[in-house]
């Protein structure tokens, strides 16, 4: 069943007024390949653009915020917490990103952290294209959601 198709098969946002305010807490990540000179500029802050990790945090930060401007029938939640970690795995020429987000409401935050991921993601793109084109965002995933009707969930 598919919760945003009105009776008549239109889109529709899911009316969530009647839910109860509960706590929600989604985790997803993501990874971007570069290659070593681009991870050693990093690590170095040594991009011409500026802090690529920094500002990339800052990224997704905003997205999470404006998931509901990005994809037509989320809810605009007030969101109550976004963490936004990277690691760097050297061995694999790779950022890792994971991302946190939390609210006290009526709806899950799963989009709201794959946004953030994605966006975050994203960022390191733009800031490094200059090194080269071939960086290769992937595995973006939600890895656990907590709260509301549904309860727990983890991969």
């Amino acid at each position: 069943m598919f919760t945003h198709i009105d009776a008549n098969g239109n889109a529709s946002m899911v009316d969530v007024s009647k839910k109860n305010d509960t706590l929600r807490e989604a985790l997803a990540e993501g990874t971007i390949t570069l290659n070593k000179e681009i991870i050693s500029a990093i690590l170095e802050n040594k991009n011409k653009k500026g802090d690529v990790l920094s500002t990339s945090k800052i990224a997704g930060i905003q997205a999470a915020k404006k998931t509901s401007e990005l994809i037509p029938l989320a809810h605009n939640l007030n969101l109550t917490k976004i963490e936004i970690d990277f690691f760097i795995d050297k061995k694999n020429n790779a950022i890792n990103c994971k991302t946190l987000v939390k609210c006290r409401g009526k709806t899950g935050v799963e989009m709201e952290a794959l946004t953030a991921v994605s966006v975050a993601l994203l960022t390191i793109y733009d800031m490094c294209k200059s090194f080269s084109k071939n960086l290769i965002i992937s595995k973006i995933i939600l890895l656990k959601k907590s709260g509301g009707k549904s309860g727990n969930w983890s991969k």
